[in-house]
């Protein structure tokens, strides 16, 4: 090569290679397709799974016949009482479980199997845990439903709902690892919040409600996961040699005493209170939560006496076994290994079945601004986006359908499970299968109010069904005050503690709703054409957004 030639192709300008995309922009589209993809399934879960931390309130709500005792009799007189009215029926048992009653679940309940009940020969009831009278109220599946369609969902095969379940759960880690590197300044965006302005205002709701409750967050997702992680990697416990090993390790982890084949020899029927006297001087009184039995006045009977859930976090079983017919004790089973005792505990974090009042109700708030986190990410998706449509009334078909699925999934569910207590309460008795219908009447107005975000304009779907959730739950502590006896006034006079604060809770969530629903009739309609789109605002981690 010549001198001069050299000298032009030195003096000819380089192109650069073309930036990548940085880390934090690859971790924000992470984090927003992540979000939006399962978002409205989260959303409902989050919800349900935030209501479900007073399943028992809500059911004890849903069943106004069933009224508290003074005083709760002592376990043992509770235990015996119960075991001795399931007797009186006169049918030979196979197994036996009786839950004893609690501050927060005053009555017992039994649930026993038997080759002579009709069907797959199981029953259930509930006593009064003084008299063993059994109890009557309302078909209703209660707070448990809002439990059960927290990871089962419904009309659909539990196996393949969990599956599901866990697939937004990893989602829903995902996001929230990717959020957290995309937030370039996550302390000092917690502390920062404008008021009416718009795309930001989201913004910053949504980072704010993230930071607030992210160990949270963090912990309720990952310990979701591990709940059922035996689904989700069942490979270890299948390669075990034998079923007895495998069974061995669910025993680790779950408890339920077998039933086993009977001798066909009668024995004694059992008496339980000294083996409930045992228990509590292992575990203190109160510490015993369940007995089951197998095969009551036959000589391979068993009983186990089972530790209360509520007095320590993990979720490992703890129980005294004895022979039904001696006495005898037989097992003591109050330590885990190691890995059994992590799967417990972050199960029991999960749960929360441990948390007193106080307790309890910070897991509510946190998980509730849990839920409001999913909800702002899922409107936000919509509002950055309206500002750059060419005509903001004539979406395009994928817009469309994300912003009514955020009004049927975010307004749309507050109205549907307002709808399931006004089907409790209205519901007459005699309807067959009723807790089926209360479950199909909550289906029903949750799909409406998708026909209704369909059909109507967008902004006038919000503030439509944010007015009739308020309005719904507005009116039920006057439906309660018609249909039961233990309505606002009532309580506060008799110091029904459960109901009245039911009602004023209800009253708040429909100020709530309305609140919601004079901000979202105050929002201005976009109307701004794409060619005079104001200046992207920048991301939490600098990039447009």
């Amino acid at each position: 090569m010549s001198a001069g030639a050299s000298g032009t192709a030195q003096a000819k300008p380089t192109r650069k290679a073309p930036k990548g995309r940085g880390l934090r922009q690859t971790m924000s589209d992470l984090h927003i397709w992540t979000g939006l993809l399962v978002g409205w399934i989260l959303y409902a879960m989050f919800l349900t799974g935030t209501v479900s931390y007073f399943r028992d309130e809500i059911s004890r709500y849903m069943r106004p016949e069933l009224k508290a005792t003074a005083a709760l009799p002592p376990p043992a007189q509770a235990a015996q009482t119960v075991l001795d009215a399931v007797l009186a029926q006169g049918v030979p048992l196979r197994q036996l479980s009786i839950s004893l009653p609690t501050d927060r679940q005053p009555v017992a309940s039994a649930f026993w199997s038997s080759p002579q009940l009709p069907g797959r020969g199981f029953d259930s009831g509930r006593f009064d845990p003084s008299s063993g009278q059994a109890l009557q109220a309302r078909d209703t599946q209660g707070g448990d439903f809002f439990f059960r369609f927290h990871f089962n969902f419904h009309y659909m095969s539990a196996l393949w709902a969990r599956w599901i379940a866990g697939l937004c759960a990893m989602f829903m880690l995902v996001a929230i690892v990717s959020g957290v590197i995309t937030h370039k300044k996550i302390f000092t965006d917690f502390f920062t919040f404008r008021w009416g302005k718009g795309q930001r205002s989201w913004l910053d709701a949504h980072a704010g409600l993230s930071v607030l409750g992210l160990p949270f967050h963090f912990m309720i997702t990952w310990s979701g996961l591990v709940t059922l992680m035996v689904l989700y990697m069942p490979y270890g416990l299948q390669a075990l040699p034998s079923p007895a090993d495998r069974q061995a390790v669910s025993a680790e982890m779950r408890f339920f005493l077998p039933a086993g084949k009977p001798a066909g020899l009668p024995a004694p029927l059992p008496l339980l209170a000294p083996m409930i006297e045992q228990a509590e001087q292992r575990w203190g009184a109160g510490g015993v939560g369940e007995v089951q039995m197998t095969h009551p006045g036959d000589a391979a009977s068993q009983v186990a006496i089972v530790r209360q859930q509520a007095q320590r976090v993990s979720t490992t079983p703890h129980y005294l076994l004895f022979d039904g017919g001696s006495g005898a004790l037989v097992q003591v089973k109050d330590q885990a290994g190691p890995v059994a005792t992590t799967q417990g505990v972050l199960y029991g974090l999960h749960l929360g079945r441990f948390a007193d009042v106080a307790t309890r109700w910070l897991y509510f708030l946190v998980s509730l601004a849990g839920t409001a986190m999913v909800g702002s990410g899922l409107v936000l998706w919509t509002v950055k986006r309206r500002v750059k449509l060419p005509n903001p009334d004539k979406p395009y078909l994928g817009f469309y359908l994300v912003e009514r699925l955020n009004i049927a999934a975010i307004a749309g569910l507050s109205v549907a499970m307002t709808a399931f207590f006004w089907f409790n309460r209205l519901l007459p008795g005699s309807v067959a299968q009723r807790s089926d219908w209360e479950i199909h009447g909550f289906f029903m107005v949750w799909a409406g109010t998708l026909a209704w975000a369909l059909l109507r304009p967008a902004k006038r779907a919000w503030v439509e069904l944010f007015w009739l959730a308020a309005v719904l739950l507005a009116l039920l502590p006057l439906l309660n005050i018609w249909q039961t006896d233990r309505g606002l006034p009532a309580s506060m006079a008799a110091g029904d503690v459960l109901f009245l604060s039911v009602d004023l809770f209800l009253l708040v969530m429909a100020a709530l709703h309305a609140h919601l629903a004079r901000r979202a009739a105050r929002r201005p309609a976009c109307k701004t054409p794409a060619r005079n789109v104001r200046p992207p605002i920048a991301g939490p981690s600098g990039e447009a957004v």
